[in-house]
């Protein structure tokens, strides 16, 4: 038997369910060309992403960490014409390039891009939550300081997710010194802990290596 490699299996994934397309093949090449990092969700976590929200029904998205927009346009393609998705990315530069991906993928109208630090954004927010689904992809030692403003602006049924909590298996190390690890490891305790949260977390291998998703369902206040 021939072995496949991870990123091989994720092609052919990819490929089989014909997942790609223009525009976010388009983005991709942007985000290269721009020199952002390689750190896009897969088209197959986009997928994810995507089909999360259309399960439940979003119209109101808040996603933190833009990057070059590649998950930002699986999410407002989601949202219908009348829903919208409010991303939050502190590199100007970052935020550039992602404006210019969603407005090729026709998604301008879909989408409002904040530029700062979301700890400095998400204050604001308050006046507009509501949401139904939130996308935690931003700094990782941060990701404690997300949850607990995720759960400000939600409500019973929203969906939280967390990307990149499994760390190639180092968020399973009680003695890590990596700042990024331990963020996800308060994150995902705060989480085991709150009562008003249904959870799991999924490992992932592919084009994205060894990593991993958290995914919460919002419940009434005790």
């Amino acid at each position: 038997m021939t072995e496949k490699t991870p990123n091989e299996v994720d092609r052919y994934l990819a490929e089989s369910l014909r997942l790609g397309d223009p525009a976010l093949d388009a983005a991709l090449a942007a985000n290269e060309a721009a020199h952002l990092p390689a750190i896009d969700v897969s088209p197959l976590q986009g997928q994810l992403l995507n089909l999360l929200a259309r399960m439940i029904g979003a119209r109101r998205i808040l996603e933190i960490g833009t990057l070059g927009g590649y998950s930002t346009i699986c999410l407002a393609r989601a949202v219908g014409k009348q829903g919208r998705v409010i991303t939050l990315e502190a590199e100007p530069a970052h935020a550039a390039v992602a404006k210019s991906n969603i407005a090729n993928a026709g998604l301008a109208d879909a989408v409002d891009l904040r530029i700062g630090f979301a700890i400095d954004l998400l204050p604001a927010l308050t006046a507009e939550a509501p949401f139904d689904l939130i996308f935690l992809d931003a700094d990782k030692p941060s990701m404690p300081d997300y949850l607990t403003w995720a759960l400000k602006l939600s409500r019973p049924g929203t969906v939280i997710v967390g990307d990149n909590v499994v760390r190639q298996g180092e968020v399973a190390n009680p003695d890590s010194i990596d700042p990024s690890v331990q963020g996800v490891q308060r994150f995902l305790k705060m989480i085991g802990e709150n009562p008003r949260l249904s959870a799991t977390a999924l490992q992932t291998v592919g084009g994205k290596g060894w990593d991993g998703l958290a995914i919460a369902l919002v419940g009434e206040e005790a």
